[in-house]
């Protein structure tokens, strides 16, 4: 027993007991967590030819990765695996706001894993200001499929940064087709910039629409339905029936005041119930038929090459703006110019020039040196 002082001979009476051990704060069941082993180049690509799921997700976080070490891994596994890639069937998928895209995916999804064959969504989903994480979520809301062991579900947060999720969803997309996923869905968030960036990386482009939304009458989302290859009127059950009908009667005589498609394919409207799994067949089987069109005409593989030099291009830009913002002269400058735009001591325009100038010349500067050390 401790020695308390209350167990002097002043207290008598009074014991105090030494009381219980304490437990350690640590868990006695804690199991010491594993770091992830690092995966090589290699590893990368076999776990992913292989179907590896978990490596296709650490390879896909690899090219999401704003990191220069993981963006130089990253882009050595897409070169290995672009020899496996091409042969897949790419949809996008869009739709304004509540159109129920995440339902309709879910039974579209579930209807082609049917016939056989594994399936990728890749959803480009809005960003918290705060997290810069997802906010739909739209992998939660794709119950059936998520859980289906030949579907791939990715969401990727735009963070901001619309150019680079579009760019790294194509690369994604080279990916998962490595992996064996012979059909591609890409979800777009609604309506707006980021269908045009899809509609460069797939081969068949959807709009979902609702009856009543006032689209089919005011023109509105011109460009985007332009775009589509076909328009679905979703929630075509109960009593909404006739109103998606009529609905689907007004879009087709919208349609007929665009031009043509490049392709020759006259856009289909077709109206079906995701919730109720009502006409989804029809699509599907209208799209299988928009695909043996286009094969048979040569736009299938006249358009990849289309997008392929499309995202060269894209390519060059987005690396040229990053090597502009990251030269460390110009970082320094950028801030004095635009104080300078600001308090009207020159112009933009002039600002932007001087900045240029000076980015051009380290350019020049950088290459002389790399010659005199070459010929040293």
């Amino acid at each position: 027993m401790m020695n308390h002082p209350e167990n002097s001979e002043a207290y008598k009476g009074l014991t105090v007991n030494a009381g219980i051990e304490q437990p350690t704060s640590v868990s006695p069941y804690l199991v010491k967590r594993r770091h992830r082993p690092t995966l090589t180049v290699s590893d990368y690509v076999e776990g992913i030819r292989k179907g590896n799921i978990t490596v296709l997700s650490q390879a896909v976080t690899l090219v999401e990765s704003v990191r220069p070490e993981h963006q130089a891994i990253a882009q050595e596994v897409i070169e290995k695996c672009l020899p496996y890639a091409g042969n897949s069937v790419r949809i996008g998928i869009s739709g304004v706001p509540g159109a129920g895209k995440s339902t309709s995916i879910d039974v579209f999804g579930l209807h082609v894993l049917q016939q056989g064959g594994k399936l990728a969504v890749l959803a480009i989903d809005p960003s918290s200001e705060r997290s810069k994480g997802s906010i739909l979520g739209d992998k939660t809301r794709m119950e059936k499929l998520s859980v289906h062991p030949s579907s791939f579900i990715r969401p990727s947060p735009s963070a901001g940064s619309l150019g680079g999720v579009a760019r790294k969803t194509r690369e994604t997309i080279i990916l998962c087709e490595a992996a064996g996923f012979d059909k591609i869905f890409v979800e777009t968030v609604g309506v707006g910039q980021s269908e045009t960036a899809v509609h460069s990386m797939v081969d068949f482009f959807l709009l979902i629409q609702l009856a009543g939304t006032g689209d089919e009458l005011q023109g509105i989302k011109r460009g985007i339905m332009e775009m589509a290859d076909a328009i679905v009127i979703n929630k075509a059950d109960g009593d909404n029936v006739e109103r998606a009908q009529l609905a689907a009667t007004q879009f087709r005589s919208a349609l007929h005041l665009f031009p043509p498609p490049e392709s020759g394919w006259t856009p289909r409207v077709m109206t079906y119930s995701g919730f109720y799994n009502i006409g989804v067949a029809a699509i599907f089987d209208m799209i299988d038929e928009y695909f043996a069109f286009v094969r048979q005409n040569g736009y299938f593989r006249y358009r990849r090459n289309e997008q392929s030099k499309y995202w060269m291009y894209e390519s060059i830009n987005e690396q040229l703006r990053d090597s502009f913002y990251h030269n460390p002269l110009i970082a320094q400058m950028l801030e004095a110019q635009e104080e300078r735009v600001l308090r009207a001591e020159i112009t933009s325009f002039v600002a932007a020039r001087q900045l240029l100038d000076t980015y051009y010349k380290e350019l020049q500067h950088g290459t002389s040196k790399l010659h005199r050390a070459n010929r040293d």
